[in-house]
């Protein structure tokens, strides 16, 4: 199952919902609130990502600017723990499922998430109408 991680202000995630949505893509919808991502959500988006924590990171964001800490440092627990109490800390949209992860909405590497079976299908369609 996929999962959206977004945040209702993040126009980036509002693009993303209505791609998945015009594509018959089926997701989870998880909206970026303090306490509500778990362990085990973070620890997935960290084993999906190349580069860990430097990777879904917004070192942009205001919240990160105000307090910059330096996430390489801090041990596991405590990273979890500090973007389970400021979600802001995440870029958005984090797109997910169990082999692939999308940081930000991109309306080509989005396409990945077609299921394998329907990009068949409309590959055959396609060579049946030329």
């Amino acid at each position: 199952m996929i999962k959206l991680y977004l945040s209702s202000s993040c126009t980036s995630c509002r693009k993303a919902r209505k791609w998945l949505q015009t594509h018959g893509i089926a997701f989870r919808e998880i909206k970026l609130s303090p306490n509500l991502l778990s362990k085990e959500d973070l620890i997935g988006m960290l084993s999906l990502s190349e580069n860990g924590f430097e990777d879904i990171i917004s070192s942009r964001s205001k919240k990160y600017l105000e307090v910059v800490y330096d996430f390489g440092n801090l041990h596991l627990d405590e990273a979890i723990a500090l973007i389970q109490r400021e979600p802001r800390f995440l870029k958005r949209p984090l797109i997910l499922d169990e082999r692939q992860l999308l940081i930000g909405y991109n309306k080509e590497k989005i396409r990945s998430f077609i299921p394998t079976e329907a990009r068949r299908v409309a590959l055959k369609s396609r060579m049946v109408l030329a």
